[in-house]
């Protein structure tokens, strides 16, 4: 024999209904079915006696509205003729008293405790008749007669020995279909109807799961089991399919409503399993709840539950600290106006104590916490109590966390990482729940990031706003769309780019964007883009895990980097305008990047897509010291003197870099050294010198006074300089030299400037737009370490752009 109890949506419609009738019909064995009321006809009748209280008329219409949901129902399950009238009979039978009680509701103004459980009893005795009629050979039985309570801190309370008594008695003989209504109770002494409060239906079934010793108790919902989280906020949540008494009752208590918490107790005190199944796809597996599972294949964590529902109280005062009976003072208070507690937090000091409570009770658990204590308040012994509103509390659950080392270290270190503040937190010597309250504001986030990091996830997820999409933007987006099946496929990573922006317009989404028309999404869907836009937009997101990748070289985007870094935001760059810009903002940046426990990336500034920073970073981590940089920086520059001929005169090179996309759309930039001044800079930074672009020395090949005036006037006046580079081309050729523009940095002295290099020289075969950089440090002093490739092209920066993600996601 099983018990099988269908909730308020298995019961809501003729779809439905119908198929409870096909679940229940093909059971093998005696079933004793248990049914909630229509979906939302107990909400209806409260709404409606309270309008009746209050005198207003309207509740005749609400009435009008409960019956006209029984009686389409009955004509939509029951087929005309004589089963069908006499259920009519029956149901508007008790749609009369109802209606009865409704008026004289009305006429006297008054809804009292009694009368307001008699109401709410009908919705379930009204579901469970029309379902008895429905399912063939069903035996109705009234669940009044037998779950039995008893009145105890102004609620009722089963009383679990009578009703166990009593069950027994009332099923010695099972027949093979036995409908019974949920929820719905007497009080052992008065009689009166009461009920055993929301979710009632599902500790009705439990309780004679456990009277009658059956094989299992199914709850059946709309849902096919307890998630790892709820999938409303984490699209990626999926089913359990085992989780043990203990495991879901944790979940339970904190907001998962796939089961009311106390229906767990009596079956478990039997070993009962109670499995969970979906009315409307019985063939999902559900869940299994039981005394004992296999652990040893399990993750760190079963499921996370929250409710998002809670004020924290904090009763803290120096006067607290080595007295005895102070929380046992809290607690009773509290216990004796019926506020329930789901969360407590104390120092070991025994300077405050911490309470979670619900939203509705906040109020009156600091009254009467402040009345308990009003002496030690007057006396400044303890704090006046107040309460911390419209918070949120977070519970990760798994008996596989048990004396496992670092959980919570990781679970608090990804918070942090996040910017999710944590305000309190509990974790019983259990070891099953570890419970922690942040601001509401941060619940999604919180979820996400929890369920992400502890692989609950099927991917990892890495949420991206791209700002820039030219050609180094454009490649970078390219790259990604290329490579998100493999990396979801091989390394469990989803790149998930959730913002889009150019020079004009902008788009931001949480569920991401299709890379292969982004183009025509960002022209037809897209916002005015403006620095506040793209600021507001990206912090009021608040998504976790998330990356603000710059493909542009405007100083005001590089501005906004405080602000994201400052919201756990972690920037990967190609702008070089940050980390060459005053040296105090660059130590910021990098500070407030630590301090988060975010990433500020910015590999491709220097050699795109060739690992030097990450190289200098190494050493010097390692305890090395850089005593001495040699480098050739601008791809453009090498491409230029690297061109120049006989046949291709100076100008015509630098014509060539901006066709080829080498360099800056304004060449000029490349030409001024300012490019290559930057980034030496930015290396003799990171080597741990405090260098400012003021101090590098220059010195150039190209006069000042053709970095004045427009573009197309340097365009007109560079020819001229052709006839001079030519000569003194030839005269280098004679001597089978090369010029390289060389940026150094040597006993913290820097500078730029055109060299000649002989064939013994390093950057002497330099080709094309490769870059080259000679290290020497205290341990390659007599050797130095070379970094040699391809330094210019947007193919090759967009993947060190990429790079600087994937360190990021750190697979």
């Amino acid at each position: 024999m099983k018990v099988m109890k269908f909730g308020g949506t298995s019961v809501g419609s003729v779809n439905s209904i119908l198929s409870v009738k096909k679940i229940v019909e093909s059971a093998g064995e005696p079933v004793i079915v248990v049914v909630s009321a229509l979906g939302g006809i107990t909400d209806q009748l409260i709404s409606t006696s309270r309008m009746a209280a209050m005198g207003d008329a309207a509740y005749e219409g609400a009435y009008r509205e409960i019956v006209r949901r029984h009686e389409e129902m009955v004509q939509g399950v029951i087929p005309a003729g004589e089963t069908q009238t006499l259920l009519h009979y029956q149901v508007n039978e008790l749609l009369d008293e109802l209606k009865d009680i409704f008026q004289g509701i009305y006429l006297i103004k008054d809804l009292s405790p009694k009368t307001s459980d008699t109401i709410v009893s009908y919705g379930e005795r009204l579901s469970s008749l029309i379902a008895s009629r429905l399912i063939q050979g069903a035996v109705w039985f009234d669940s009044r007669t037998f779950i039995k309570t008893e009145k105890k801190h102004n609620k009722h309370t089963l009383d679990t020995e009578l009703t166990n008594r009593l069950v027994r008695e009332a099923f010695k003989e099972i027949p093979r279909v036995s409908l019974v209504p949920g929820f719905i109770s007497s009080d052992k002494v008065s009689g009166d109807v009461t009920n055993l409060g929301r979710g009632g239906s599902d500790y009705t079934a439990a309780v004679i799961a456990a009277a009658l010793d059956a094989d299992s108790l199914e709850i059946w919902t709309d849902v096919d089991g307890f998630m790892t989280a709820d999938p409303r906020v984490i699209s990626t949540a999926y089913t359990i399919s085992e989780l043990t008494y203990v495991e879901a009752t944790e979940l339970c208590n904190f907001g998962a409503k796939v089961v009311y918490p106390p229906t767990i107790y009596p079956v478990c005190h039997k070993n009962i399993p109670i499995l969970i199944k979906n009315t409307f796809n019985p063939d999902a597996q559900g869940t299994v709840i039981k005394q004992h599972v296999d652990h040893t294949k399990s993750k760190a964590i079963k499921g996370i539950s929250s409710i998002n529902d809670t004020s924290l109280i904090t009763v803290q005062g120096l006067g607290m600290v080595g007295v005895i009976g102070v929380n046992y003072r809290i607690f009773k208070a509290l216990a004796k106006n019926g506020i329930s507690v789901f969360l407590v937090s104390q120092a070991s000091s025994e300077n405050s104590t911490s309470i979670g409570v619900r939203n509705a009770d906040a109020d009156l658990a600091c009254e009467v916490l402040n009345e308990e204590f009003a002496k030690e308040i007057e006396m400044g012994e303890i704090s006046p109590i107040q309460a911390e509103k419209n918070l949120a509390t977070v519970a990760i659950v798994g008996e596989n966390m048990k004396h496992t080392p670092g959980i919570a270290g990781k679970l608090f270190g990804t918070l942090g990482r996040n910017g999710i503040n944590v305000i309190a937190c509990a974790q019983g010597a259990s070891e099953t729940n570890i419970s922690f309250v942040v601001d509401s504001k941060s619940l999604r986030k919180s979820l996400n990031v929890i369920h992400d990091s502890f692989f609950l996830s099927e991917y990892q997820v890495l949420n991206l706003f791209i700002c820039g999409v030219g050609t180094v933007g454009g490649s970078l987006v390219e790259q990604i769309r290329q490579q998100q099946k493999k990396l979801m496929v091989e390394n469990g990573l989803k790149l998930h780019v959730v913002g889009i922006i150019d020079a004009t317009k902008a788009m931001f989404s949480r569920a991401g964007f299709d890379l292969a028309n982004y183009r025509e999404e960002l022209k037809e869907k897209g916002v005015d883009s403006s620095l506040d836009t793209i600021r507001d937009e990206i912090i009021g997101m608040n998504i976790f895990n998330s990356v603000f990748v710059d493909c542009t070289a405007s100083p005001d985007i590089a501005s906004l980097y405080k602000d994201f870094l400052q919201h756990n935001i972690s920037v990967v760059a190609a702008n070089k305008i940050a980390a060459s810009s005053a040296y105090e903002n660059y130590r910021e940046l990098k500070l407030i990047a630590r301090q988060r426990g975010v990433k500020y990336l910015f590999e491709t500034n220097v050699g795109a897509g060739l690992p030097i920073i990450n190289t200098i970073n190494d050493l010097i981590h390692s305890g090395d010291k850089i005593l001495k940089i040699e480098a050739v920086l601008s791809g453009t520059l090498n491409y230029i003197f690297n061109k120049i001929s006989a046949d291709v005169p100076f100008s015509r090179t630098i014509k060539m870099a901006q066709e080829e996309r080498y360099s800056e759309p304004d060449p000029r930039i490349d030409l001024s050294g300012k490019d290559v001044i930057r980034k030496l800079v930015i290396l003799a930074r990171e080597a741990g010198y405090k260098l400012e672009q003021e101090d590098v020395e220059k010195n150039l090949f190209v006069p000042n006074d053709f970095f004045e005036g427009s573009l197309e006037d340097f365009w007109k006046k560079v020819p001229s300089l052709d006839a001079d580079f030519e000569a003194r081309r030839k005269v280098l050729e004679s001597e089978n030299k090369h010029w390289r523009f060389v940026a150094k940095l040597e006993n913290g002295k820097a500078s730029v400037g055109l060299q000649e290099v002989d064939r013994n020289h390093p950057f002497y075969g330099l080709e094309g737009s490769n870059n080259i950089i000679l290290l020497t440090t205290e341990r390659y002093k007599e050797y130095p370490m070379m970094i040699q490739g391809y330094g210019a092209g947007a193919g090759v920066t967009a993947a060190g752009v990429f790079a600087d993600i994937m360190s990021i996601a750190n697979v």
